[in-house]
């Protein structure tokens, strides 16, 4: 194979400190062979060079509802959203805006993503796609008699996932959206595969919900005639804890992603490493100000050096599924992160959750990870409301 070399004024391999006028190097295929500092002859592109991005949280077959969404809703009125418009297209529809989007995500620099499904529309694109994609298949049922159905029709999506030669499996949804059981239920086949995604204290109206049932959403899932889940006094996340344990004896060493965080509390952190021995953060920053103009505590999560991984949420909560958009959007609100650890947050560490750091996440020698190239960045190597992405290789 042949070696190529690509230089930039900077270069964030993700397993050394950040090279200013650096190079790559790299196989026709994509290989990384190293990556150093240029030569003081070797003119360097404006821009960064990085590994390609991990799309920690997703539902790409939720693309038909792009712009479709009223912003600043709070939780309940996304949900009544979601309820009257997710299923205003058909079959072919769906799958044509996956591919369109997943696509646009690739050629974005998207190398990777951890994906929601609810259905197969993504499945035909996922099999065939150059993306790198595990799906979870999420479950809804808030009534303790709908359990028995709810994961026998999973069963059968996963039999499709399975035939379709997809990496998917089982996993829960949230506690406002289904009973103990089905929570339960869901949590022990995500842990029986390895991974488990759960959308975990995206906002206060969740927490108030548990805490004392009160609020937006217990107002939301009463009037929908729906059962709502046991008031603890607790928080969400502490409840999702007990349910695990119906599932499963703790500890767990499976890979856990709990997603949004909006509301952690330092009591919270301080229950899941009790247990949790692999939990990874998802942040989704756009998506939860577009929802409830609400961001998570990224300081607390960062004095806890928790894992923090990066996604886009849907189409249905955010304008775009662009990563950079996501890193502009937490250098705006967070200026003190350095550069290097956002997008570890926006590579490696959705690599590690995936199980594929071997191979994606970081520009390290013998890894194949994609090599992206960001303009529009500052003097300084951050990203910029004028940044774009484009995957090179």
């Amino acid at each position: 194979m042949g070696v190529n070399r690509i230089t930039a004024e900077f270069v964030y391999s993700l397993d050394s400190e950040p090279i200013r006028n650096g190079f790559v190097e790299y196989e026709d295929d994509g290989t990384i062979i190293r990556t150093g500092k240029s030569g003081p002859e070797e003119e360097v592109m404006p821009g960064a060079i990085v590994p390609g991005f991990v799309n920690a949280h997703c539902h790409v077959e939720l693309s038909h509802l792009h712009k479709k969404f009223r912003k600043g809703t709070g939780m309940a009125g996304f949900i009544d959203q979601i309820n009257e418009l997710r299923d205003w297209a058909g079959f072919e529809v769906k799958q044509q805006l996956v591919r369109e989007w997943m696509d646009k995500m690739w050629n974005d620099g998207v190398s990777a993503m951890a994906d929601i499904s609810n259905d197969d529309a993504s499945f035909d694109v996922k099999k065939s796609h150059p993306m790198y994609t595990r799906t979870f298949l999420e479950v809804f049922g808030s009534e303790p008699e709908m359990c028995e159905g709810v994961m026998n029709d999973v069963r059968a999506l996963k039999d499709l996932a399975d035939k379709a030669g997809i990496d998917a499996a089982p996993t829960p949804h949230s506690c406002y959206t289904m009973s103990p059981q089905l929570l339960s239920a869901s949590s022990a086949a995500g842990l029986e595969s390895g991974y488990l995604s759960y959308h975990s204290q995206e906002s206060q109206e969740e927490e108030d919900l548990l805490m004392s049932g009160s609020g937006a959403m217990y107002e939301n899932r009463k009037r929908s005639g729906m059962s709502t889940p046991p008031v603890t006094g607790e928080s969400s996340l502490k409840y999702f804890i007990d349910r695990l344990a119906a599932a499963k004896p703790a500890p767990y060493d499976e890979n856990i992603l709990l997603v949004h965080n909006v509301c952690l509390q330092q009591s919270d952190i301080d229950a899941l490493r009790k247990v949790m021995n692999n939990a990874f953060f998802a942040i989704c920053p756009l998506s939860n100000i577009f929802i409830h103009n609400a961001l998570p505590p990224i300081g607390l999560m960062r004095e806890n050096g928790l894992a923090i991984a990066l996604g886009t949420d849907s189409l249905s909560s955010n304008d775009d599924l662009d990563m950079v958009k996501e890193m502009a959007c937490l250098h705006e609100n967070f200026p003190e992160v350095p550069m290097d650890e956002i997008l570890t947050w926006a590579c490696l560490n959705g690599a590690r959750f995936l199980g594929k750091e071997d191979r994606l996440g970081s520009l390290s020698a013998g890894k194949r990870p994609g090599i992206v190239h960001v303009t529009g960045i500052d003097a300084d190597g951050y990203v910029t409301s004028e940044s774009k992405s484009r995957m090179i290789i």
